[in-house]
């Protein structure tokens, strides 16, 4: 079956989520940092798709909760489209309305430190992998 990515799409980070060679569960990996204004890290991307033999990626959709799409889900989808013109992938997106208050609320029952419960990469790749792992679970589910 192969490896899935799964990537919290946003203008500061990319949150980052691997699956294991069954498609069965989500772990976390490093955030990516971006520079704000500038291209996306694709070579950096390219990197873990290489090292971990990804065969699949889902990057994260922000739908607004109206179920409408905005600017940010259309960056999402630009990126997506880019990355996998340079994978050679087949890319998917995920609705991942409500993800980052989900990974707050999961990050929050953990027995770390508040401040570092709350940093934002911990948060954007908590996010990355509840977004993979619902996707996981939908597709074991059809």
């Amino acid at each position: 079956m192969g490896r899935v990515l799964g990537l919290d799409y946003g203008e500061r980070r990319i949150g980052v989520a691997i699956s294991d060679p069954s498609r069965t569960i989500a772990q976390p990996l490093p955030t990516i940092r971006r520079r704000r204004g500038r291209r996306p890290p694709y070579a950096k991307i390219m990197e873990t798709i290489v090292e971990w033999d990804v065969q699949r990626i889902v990057v994260g959709l922000p739908i607004e909760m109206s179920g409408a799409e905005e600017a940010s889900a259309e960056a999402a989808r630009r990126f997506g489209e880019g990355l996998g013109r340079r994978a050679g992938l087949p890319v998917e997106y995920w609705d991942e309305r409500l993800s980052s208050v989900r990974a707050q609320r999961e990050l929050s029952q953990l027995e770390l430190p508040a401040a570092v419960r709350r940093e934002k990469e911990r948060v954007d790749a908590m996010a990355a992998t509840l977004i993979l792992q619902s996707y996981l679970d939908a597709q074991r589910e059809s």
